[in-house]
């Protein structure tokens, strides 16, 4: 990311959570992009992968950080997936990094966040992914969360919007939380996306979900019906399920 952060519009405050998410999952992200990029076209597909930057997350997130180097060049070559971070912290604070190939300014940025305690700015993600659709196409939205507390029917506005505009939204969902979970999935079917859990055993079969979604944003259900691995199986049979599973 570049010094060029984009602060999100300010959102309604909402009651602060009382657990959030592992960033564990971030790290296994990165280490799926440098086998997506050597599958896709030039100039094809870009992806906002959207996560919270809360205070629980610090010791995981240095974690990423301490691998980002490898990760983010692996995308940052000619040809590479157009990748946006978006993350949230604090009470009213979101950015969004440019969409990029050269990852440099990616690298800078996370190295420099510093997660705060906050609620959770989900409106503020759809909202902005939708403004970056009205601009040029975007081919997927991945969120990773284990909670919600804003009003629903906003956030389902927002995800059928981005449905009618062809951008899935793809939910990663850490725990059991059942107010998240419903959410979660009503987001991923208005969207035509797909919803997923996961747990911190879990990492490695998140990173090949990641990474069958960054083969949809470059060359939708046929890419991964010819790519045939077991995670663009099960991607299809979330995507063709409504989004759930």
């Amino acid at each position: 990311m570049s010094e060029e952060k984009q602060h999100l519009p300010a959102g309604k405050p909402a009651t602060p959570p009382e657990k959030r998410s592992s960033a564990g999952e971030v790290d296994a992200f990165l280490k799926q992009v440098k086998a997506v990029s050597a599958l896709r076209a030039p100039g094809n597909g870009r992806l906002i992968l959207a996560l919270d930057a809360t205070m629980s997350r610090q010791p995981t997130w240095d974690m990423a950080c301490s691998l980002q180097a490898e990760m983010f060049d692996a995308v940052g070559k000619k040809d590479g997936l157009d990748v946006q971070l978006v993350y949230f912290r604090g009470l009213a604070e979101c950015r969004a990094s440019r969409f990029v190939n050269d990852t440099g300014s990616l690298k800078r940025l996370m190295a420099g966040i510093s997660c705060q305690g906050g609620h959770t700015q989900i409106g503020k993600v759809l909202a902005h992914a939708l403004k970056e659709r009205d601009g040029r196409k975007v081919d997927a939205l991945v969120y990773i969360g284990d909670a919600m507390e804003e009003d629903l029917a906003s956030l389902a506005e927002k995800a059928g919007t981005l449905g009618l505009r062809g951008v899935p939204v793809f939910v990663f969902q850490e725990g059991h939380d059942g107010v998240a979970e419903s959410a979660f999935k009503e987001i991923a079917r208005l969207s035509r996306g797909a919803w997923f859990r996961f747990d911190r055993n879990s990492a490695a079969t998140l990173a090949k979900l990641l990474s069958a979604v960054a083969v949809f944003a470059a060359g939708g259900v046929k890419a991964l019906e010819a790519r045939g691995r077991p995670e663009d199986r099960l991607m299809i049979e979330n995507l063709r399920g409504g989004g759930s599973r």
